[in-house]
């Protein structure tokens, strides 16, 4: 394995760990706010910290495209091998 290979297979490593925290964190997040609005509370800074995620995600999923393209691979390509 080239050091190139080792790089983007960390980067991949990375990113899908990332994404799949995120995705948690956005959840969580979502739940969090329900239970706000159930019990009457103001939801202002559970909203704005759910877009702060919600725009991290963005960031990591875009890291995960770019990775993927400087692989010559794309999403799907890269599914499939799991």
């Amino acid at each position: 394995m080239t050091l190139d290979q080792i790089w983007i297979r960390d980067e991949l490593e990375g990113a899908k760990r990332h994404i799949a925290e995120g995705l948690e964190h956005i959840a969580h997040q979502r739940r969090i706010i329900a239970d706000l609005e159930r019990d009457g509370h103001d939801t202002g800074l559970a909203r704005e910290l759910l877009k702060s995620f919600e725009e991290t995600q963005a960031l990591h999923e875009s890291t995960l495209a770019r990775v993927l393209n400087e692989a010559g691979m794309d999403l799907l390509e890269d599914n499939d091998a799991e």
